[in-house]
């Protein structure tokens, strides 16, 4: 099979998705569609927002649909009329049978997890958050449930100690969208080799974040919540409950660095000076380095200092 044999449907949306279409169309791929989520209306003036996959097709002159149904009878003719033999999948969504199974060279989808661990919505911030030393990406071919079907390629990528979900998201983009090239490579020699993934009891899942899980929970133990906060760090960021005399606050926070102390302090309860701010938990204290008010920017703390004034009551609940 020669390369210009292959034509390209590509389907993403976020910025972790341009690094991977940046390099097809770098590697003069012939991409005959980019498939990518509808504008959003976003800020204050709900201004329609485009994805960063579509700003970036639209820079290339890229063909661009963005269905609202993938099911749609226009939708699929759309892709019938591109006559795509290979489908490309980088953070999308679930796609329908009709859709995955219609090039003849397959869909596959790159995942920033070893599968089958970490299957689901958030892989890159779970691993974080569970403190693995070790992650990586994957990519497979398509199939009917969720991040289930036949490997390709896997590769590892170490986690550091004071890794956030902000700098691996950047080297898993990176090396992800490598990996997505070695394996359009081997589909076009024919030379790709598959391997079924193993059915392993007590399987790690990438759950959707949402509000309750990105809560801190100041009772639990020192390693637990400062994975926690570095593994929502920037994005969508810890957040907890700040009570400082007759002040409720739900506050965000991001840079923290972990203590090893004993103390008998109540967990949760503030320890500031006028350059420091550390929360007591089990077995030490987490030194707050970014913090977010109620309607401010994120900020350093010794700014928050020099205009915030914690009581000795106050505490993080």
């Amino acid at each position: 099979m020669k390369r210009d044999t292959l034509r390209i449907i590509f389907m993403g949306t976020p910025d972790f998705a341009v690094a991977t279409l940046k390099l097809l169309v770098e590697n003069e791929y012939d991409v005959v569609g980019v498939i990518t989520a509808p504008d959003r209306p976003a800020g204050r003036g709900r201004k329609l927002n485009e994805s960063a996959v579509k700003t970036y097709a639209i820079s290339k002159g890229l063909h661009i649909l963005q269905p609202t149904n993938l099911k749609s009878d226009s939708f699929i003719k759309e892709l019938e009329i591109l006559k795509a033999n290979l489908q490309i999948v980088v953070a999308f969504r679930m796609l329908p049978e009709v859709v995955w199974s219609m090039p003849e060279y397959g869909t596959f989808n790159l995942h920033a997890s070893l599968l089958p661990n970490y299957r689901g919505a958030a892989p890159i911030h779970w691993a974080v958050i569970n403190g693995e030393k070790v992650t990586g990406a994957t990519t497979f071919f398509i199939d009917e449930k969720i991040d289930t079907g036949a490997i390709i390629l896997q590769e590892a990528i170490s986690i550091e100690d004071d890794e956030t979900v902000g700098t691996l998201h950047d080297k898993l983009m990176n090396m992800g969208s490598q990996l997505v090239l070695k394996t359009v490579e081997l589909i076009q020699k024919d030379e790709v080799i598959t391997t079924i993934q193993p059915k392993t009891e007590n399987l790690k899942t990438a759950y959707k974040l949402n509000k309750d899980n990105c809560k801190i929970d100041w009772e639990l133990d020192l390693d637990t919540i400062y994975n926690k906060i570095r593994g929502l760090n920037p994005f969508p960021a810890a957040w907890c409950q700040l009570i400082n005399g007759d002040e409720e606050l739900n506050i965000k926070i991001f840079k923290v660095e972990k203590e090893l102390e004993n103390h008998n302090l109540s967990y949760g309860k503030i320890k500031a000076t006028k350059n420091e701010l550390k929360v007591a938990v089990r077995d030490g204290y987490i030194i707050i380095h970014e913090i977010q008010l109620p309607g401010k920017r994120k900020m350093d703390i010794k700014s928050l200092l020099n205009g915030y004034d914690f009581n000795e009551n106050a505490k993080m609940l």
